[in-house]
């Protein structure tokens, strides 16, 4: 799945192409690597968000290309 989808589809970022600005301006990170909006992610990727100063670390723990809002936040957990 394309990096900016997932991003949208599991809510850590509201819109795709937010989420596509943000990985243009290279602010996301996947396993340690800048990431363009088209990247592909898998189970266990490690994504890095930077929102300001604060860095955003979230594994990937399911990738689907639809889900309801309070079945997001089961696409990934918050890694520290």
């Amino acid at each position: 799945m394309r990096l900016d989808k997932f991003l949208k589809v599991s809510r850590l970022i509201k819109r795709r192409t937010l989420a596509k600005e943000v990985s243009d301006a290279g602010r996301v990170t996947i396993n340690g690597r800048v990431a363009k909006p088209s990247s592909e992610v898998k189970v266990g990727d490690i994504l890095e968000i930077g929102f300001g100063a604060k860095m955003l670390r979230a594994e990937i723990l399911e990738l689907k290309e639809t889900v309801k809002a309070e079945e997001a936040k089961n696409l990934y957990r918050i890694v520290e």
